[in-house]
């Protein structure tokens, strides 16, 4: 009798553990989400007054990429031992009463053709499967010193060339709202990620729309600022003359405190520019009042998907009242620096192109997008140059009786992966409506402004003149506040 009584104690004492095991996972489970919901700002605040750890904060971004990205497939790598040693670093500068500012212990992750020393930069190519460069690109180094703790390498298209995220040597990135469809790109990893709650904020890289069109199809806020301002230095490139870094996040306060981190001179890199220090955080909640918008109808309002139309329509009608004026008509023109775009992408590639080995490696949707560049002509490449400066030197002429331009992101809702990969996107659908502001290389950000039916994010971008990257995150912060797309949340658990 008292074995068989202590057998049933054991039993009954075995499941009452495995019962309070299972409550403490759920439980830790669901602090877990509740930090990986807060805002880089909140997060911060609670790091610098000691009620939040860095290294928790680091931990729940981790558990969460364990068990949603194996459906997203938004990273490459994840450097969870470094990211968890850099958060240990923090904490013990906190308790030494050193804060390095607001990014101090926020978890990021990082478009995996950003150079990072030690750690594997593929730029989502085989190519590049083995590539660690020994020495980081200088936004990452200027995200480090701002406290940064990096979680890994997102997933993207192949050497940043195309829109969809789906030609990667790593496997299609799949759009958190709808894993069948793509979360546009070249930056789908970075979009999808903060979507899904994967990290706090991303680098992503915008040549032609490349931040802006996957944070349009995921749902989030993504910025491309004034060309130069942030350093493309240690970026695997595209062209230079189109190249930006910029962040996306799941707001627009947080993209201006990466932002704040991101930009600054840097002599070793052709393009960059000085420019005044700004603070953009201090932009945000901003009187955006006598702002004056106008609306670029023409190419940016035609030929859009009906759902994107209209949302986009109903939007202007918010910054309309948030501004306290009507939207007037604006006439844009920018010129075709298609082929200035390609002959720089093949310049890079060409030494990788010459070895038979390497070129048999590339994606068959991007080897001919590459040696496309070789067919160009010098003399087109300068003309193409020379006419992309002076647009950049006459735009503040937009700019004299208005001051914010706005503008769909896309034309069209993100297809499936597999439509893109059995009948490629044109490109040209994809980035017309974006591509115009990085020839001007002028600041814009898209923003959440509604849904479609089947529950797909739409974005607006809302477009400044040189170096108004302030007046840019105002209104869309403004906007955001007033509407309520920025807060909903993927499906995906």
């Amino acid at each position: 009798m008292t074995d068989e009584i202590t057998r049933r104690d054991l039993v009954a004492g075995a499941a009452a553990t495995a019962v309070l095991a299972a409550t403490h996972a759920a439980a830790q489970r669901s602090r877990n989400d509740d930090l990986t919901r807060l805002s880089i700002a909140e997060a911060g605040r609670r790091i610098a007054v000691r009620d939040l750890s860095p290294v928790e904060l680091t931990r729940a971004y981790l558990d969460r990429i364990e068990s949603v990205d194996g459906r997203i497939n938004s990273y490459i790598t994840v450097t969870a031992e470094q990211a968890l040693a850099q958060a240990r670093t923090l904490e013990a500068e906190l308790a030494r009463g050193r804060n390095r500012g607001p990014l101090h212990g926020i978890p990021i992750g990082l478009k995996d053709n950003i150079d990072t020393a030690g750690i594997p930069t593929t730029a989502a190519s085989a190519v590049y499967a083995d590539r660690v460069p020994t020495e980081d690109a200088t936004c990452v180094r200027k995200l480090k010193e701002a406290g940064a703790v990096f979680l890994g390498k997102l997933n993207m298209h192949e050497f940043a060339y195309g829109g969809t995220s789906a030609v990667t040597h790593y496997g299609p990135v799949h759009n958190p709202w709808n894993l069948a469809h793509h979360p546009g790109g070249s930056s789908g990893g970075s979009a999808a990620a903060v979507a899904a709650r994967l990290c706090a904020a991303a680098l992503g890289t915008d040549t032609a729309a490349s931040v802006r069109y996957p944070a349009a199809c995921c749902g989030v806020a993504g910025l491309k600022a004034t060309h130069g301002l942030a350093s493309i230095r240690g970026i695997v490139p595209l062209s230079e003359m189109h190249d930006h870094v910029g962040p996306l996040a799941r707001s627009v306060a947080d993209c201006a405190l990466v932002m704040t981190a991101l930009a600054g001179f840097d002599p070793l890199d052709p393009v960059s520019i000085r420019a005044e220090r700004e603070d953009y955080h201090a932009a945000i909640g901003r009187d955006v009042r006598q702002l004056r918008i106008a609306i670029p109808r023409s190419p940016f309002f035609e030929q859009l998907d009906p759902e994107i139309d209209a949302a986009v329509k109903s939007a202007i009608d918010v910054l309309v009242d948030l501004t306290g004026g009507a939207a007037r008509d604006v006439s844009i023109t920018t010129p075709d620096t298609y082929a200035l775009l390609d002959v720089e992408t093949y310049a890079y590639h060409a030494p990788l192109l010459a070895d038979a080995a390497k070129r048999a490696l590339y994606q068959p949707l991007t080897l001919p997008r590459v040696q496309g560049g070789g067919r160009v002509t010098t003399q087109v490449y300068i003309e193409q140059r020379r006419q992309m400066q002076i647009a950049r030197n006459t735009v503040d002429s937009v700019f004299e009786n208005v001051d914010i331009l706005v503008a769909p992101t896309c034309m069209a809702v993100p297809a499936t992966i597999e439509a893109v990969l059995e009948n490629p996107a044109a490109e040209g659908s994809l980035i017309r409506n974006t591509l115009p502001f990085n020839v001007l290389g002028i600041p814009a950000i898209s923003v959440p402004c509604g849904f479609t039916r089947a529950g797909l994010p739409i974005g607006m971008q809302i477009v400044g003149p040189r170096l108004g990257e302030a007046r840019v995150l105002a209104l869309a912060h403004a906007y955001e506040q007033a509407t309520e797309w920025h807060r909903r949340e993927p499906p995906i658990a």
